[in-house]
């Protein structure tokens, strides 16, 4: 069996752009997971007393199983401490300071030992959409959060008209190409467009089959052009079912919805490859799924937040099959089903 990695999301964004808000929002509403939470000040957060179990002068524990460490400078350490607790916890997020830039933080655990223990899950990068700088260079700090955010946070749009949204949009798509582009209020955002829980687990897969047929014709389609950076990682395993009650939360998400396919035909890789490459929906910002390659004897793990993902092997254990659900907003079900139908291996 595969090792079980520690999944990790870094928050990115420029002062004041709305990141501490949006560990707020994930500390008070993440549900069954043990998440650990590194920031640089343990004052900007401003934890809720009643949610303190205990603190420390670099750890604080909530009632809902998170923990809130202090970087202190020294986030290769800090992260070591977590990990080497006895009590396990299933998720990282990591927030930058508003002036880092994201990438050397990404590099740290894809190097030395954290490599065997972690895996990147994504880069979310916070936006100011009251307060955008258009005079970004390609040298600056906030160029390189945009350039590296897997998904963007488009934040603040309660204060801004919608003519100034779509300027900082337009901005946005001039520095990266096909930006998966989230609006929010005070960073609130469905926590399953964003992190990697509560839609399956690679071990017990909770798989709610949509009723319509699954539709075998296959068509053209638009040809959107992806750079996704595909890492070898294990993904860690959770027993908590919440599969239901993630997808009342995505429905309760304006616009968004969860596309769910199965089939008991195995796919061919190269397939799959052209649909990762050159026709998934860039509205698409989350997808995940158990799959089957003819080419391979091995089950393969599949996870994407924005344009990264990842692929990754086991062995299988259960009868095999292809199952992946997709997350996004306005998407078309039909033509993403006809899409994955085509990649089916006895599909000419």
């Amino acid at each position: 069996m595969s090792k079980k990695l520690l999944p990790v999301t870094i928050i990115s964004g420029f002062l004041g752009s709305g990141k501490t808000t949006l560990l707020n929002h994930i500390l008070k509403n993440q549900v069954g997971l043990k998440t650990a939470v590194l920031v640089n000040e343990f004052g900007e957060i401003g934890i809720d007393n009643d949610l303190i179990i205990k603190g420390s002068e670099d750890m604080i524990e909530l009632n809902n199983g998170c923990i809130c460490c202090s970087i202190n400078g020294e986030l290769l350490n800090t992260v070591s401490k977590v990990l080497e607790r006895s009590e396990k916890i299933d998720y990282l997020i990591v927030e930058t300071t508003g002036l880092a830039d994201p990438l050397p933080v990404a590099m740290t655990f894809a190097a030395g030992d954290l490599r065997e223990k972690v895996r990147l899950d994504s880069i979310i990068t916070v936006i100011d959409g009251e307060n955008f700088d258009f005079e970004i260079n390609n040298t600056s700090v906030a160029y390189s959060q945009i350039l590296y955010g897997d998904i963007l946070l488009l934040n603040k749009c309660d204060l801004v008209n919608e003519e100034q949204l779509k300027k900082v949009e337009t901005f946005i798509n001039k520095i990266k190409k096909e930006p998966r582009i989230l609006r929010s209020t005070n960073s609130e955002v469905g926590l399953q467009t964003i992190l990697s829980v509560g839609l399956f687990e690679t071990d017990t897969f909770k798989f709610d089959k949509d009723k319509e047929d699954l539709e075998d014709n296959s068509h053209d389609h638009s040809s959107h052009s992806h750079n996704h950076s595909s890492h070898s990682h294990d993904h860690s395993s959770h027993s908590h079912n919440h599969s239901s009650h993630s997808r009342d939360l995505i429905n309760s998400i304006e616009g968004f919805t969860s596309v769910s396919y199965e089939t008991f035909e195995p796919f061919s890789l190269r397939k799959f490859q052209y649909f990762l490459d050159n026709q998934i929906s860039q509205n698409v910002f989350r997808a995940k799924g158990i799959l089957w390659f003819m080419e391979s004897e091995r089950k393969h793990i599949f996870h994407l937040s924005g344009k990264r993902f990842s692929l990754d092997d086991e062995e299988w254990t259960k009868e095999k099959s292809n199952k992946i659900v997709l997350i996004g907003k306005d998407l078309d079900h039909q033509t993403i089903k006809k899409q994955l139908s085509s990649c089916r291996f006895s599909t000419d």
